[in-house]
């Protein structure tokens, strides 16, 4: 892979690397990253660590401010502090998110390389065309950049703006490169490389290297119904599995004040994944989220409360491997997938502030409480995640004197509500746990 990426780039080097050349442009850029992250379970659960180091190294080459052809390799090196492929000796299972810091798929590679990004992109005034292996944010496919190798797609993406700032996109994926593994996958292929959870009956889900999808198509348009009004509309089209529709409106009440709204609804398609019930990814026939959020900003304060309820009648389903779920009720280090039935309130208090003359601090503050459904009922809790709250505090930090260096801490704790069955697989890795990361990010 690393002799494919040089064979790649060499002859852009060697073309130009002078910015002055007005038709050919030659860009090298990339970000060094060094993860410390480490997990405290209860009582006798076992406590994993993981200290890694890469990032990514990027070139474009760009033509007359038309074209540009770009590539960049990723990298994720394991330092060894601890033997990640020793699970817990009491539930018998690995780490959970150590683990998704390299390839979790084989975890006895050391040094994960992956080519994610070779792409061709055209631009006009208001056009933009891109072919190849990228990187999109989208509500449900997105980097999800909590890990070493972020989530990257293959396929084709346009995207119109217009003059007031409204957005048109288009697009169509054949391949993803889920975080925490070490390749491209086909859009089937790649649901089932994170932990499968449980089918509706309560059996352990099958789904894994049985799911049958060959594309994903994707439509978003963002515009204004009046001058304080925008709404924000996503459909995907994920070829014999589901069709999910994405609402966001928003609402500017006056300079401090912002209410929105979400709704997102699924529905089968086809197979779900496959003709054999007990092999189906998608399940059910249909599934919907409603949520409400207020947002408040004053100075250099930010506050939001966020609600989101998953109705009864069928799990919001949506594979893990392609992103976060970017609903009003997120939170990092968990998430809703997987739940029917299902309420989360989270409050987020974000500021900045500064440390002396030379060190500026961001701050995000949530606190969440999310009413799970009971851990047996496998119908309405895929993960057997219990009912539980959730605090984060994340602080990034930007040093004057080295304003490449972006370092960043993350502090989650998530205690478990109400009555708990003894049994420690709802657990490990799930509540009564702390836990921290500490992430140096050096851009250049």
């Amino acid at each position: 892979m690393r002799n494919l990426f040089w064979f790649l780039i060499f002859p852009f080097l060697i073309y130009s690397q002078d910015r002055k050349n007005t038709k050919v442009q030659g860009l090298l850029s990339g970000q060094w990253r060094s993860y410390f992250m480490h997990t405290v379970n209860k009582d006798e659960l076992k406590d994993f660590t993981a200290l890694s180091t890469g990032g990514y190294l990027k070139y474009q080459l760009k033509f007359s401010n038309t074209f540009t052809l770009g590539a960049a390799l990723y990298n994720s090196t394991n330092l060894g502090l601890q033997d990640l492929t020793v699970p817990d000796g009491v539930t018998g299972k690995l780490s959970r998110y150590e683990e998704g810091q390299f390839d979790r798929l084989d975890l006895e590679n050391d040094a994960v390389f992956l080519l994610g990004e070779l792409y061709l992109d055209y631009r006009l005034k208001r056009h933009q065309f891109t072919l190849g292996r990228m990187k999109i944010n989208t509500p449900l496919i997105n980097p999800q950049d909590g890990r070493m190798i972020p989530t990257l797609v293959q396929g084709f993406w346009y995207k119109y703006k217009m003059k007031s700032d409204q957005t048109f996109q288009f697009g169509v994926l054949n391949g993803i490169a889920p975080r925490s593994t070490g390749g491209f996958f086909g859009i089937g292929e790649s649901i089932g490389t994170y932990p499968v959870g449980r089918f509706i009956f309560g059996e352990e889900s099958l789904y894994a290297g049985n799911t049958k999808s060959d594309f994903i198509l994707m439509f978003n348009a963002d515009f204004k119904l009046a001058e304080e009004l925008k709404v924000d509309f996503w459909n995907y089209y994920v070829d014999n599995i589901y069709n999910a529709i994405y609402l966001k409106p928003s609402v500017k009440l006056n300079e401090k004040w912002m209410l929105q709204g979400e709704w997102l609804h699924q529905n089968r398609i086809e197979d779900g994944g496959n003709a054999i019930q007990g092999l189906r990814y998608f399940a059910q026939s249909s599934s919907d989220i409603l949520g409400l959020q207020w947002k408040y900003e004053f100075g250099k304060s930010r506050f939001s409360l966020g609600y989101d309820y998953i109705l009864p009648g069928g799990q919001f389903i949506t594979p893990r491997e392609w992103g976060r779920e970017d609903l009003f009720s997120f939170q990092k280090r968990e998430r809703s997938e997987g739940s029917a039935n299902n309420h989360a309130v989270v409050l987020t208090y974000g500021n900045s502030w500064s440390v002396g003359k030379d060190v500026d601090v961001k701050s995000i503050l949530s606190l969440g409480r999310h009413w799970k459904p009971s851990v047996t009922d496998a119908e309405n809790n895929k993960y057997a995640m219990p009912d539980y709250t959730h605090i984060n505090l994340d602080l990034f930090l930007n040093i004057k004197g080295l304003k490449n260096l972006k370092p960043e801490l993350l502090v989650t704790g998530k205690i478990g509500n109400g009555d708990i069955p003894d049994n420690p697989n709802f657990y490990f890795n799930k509540v009564d746990m702390l836990h921290v990361d500490f992430i140096l990010n050096y851009n250049f």
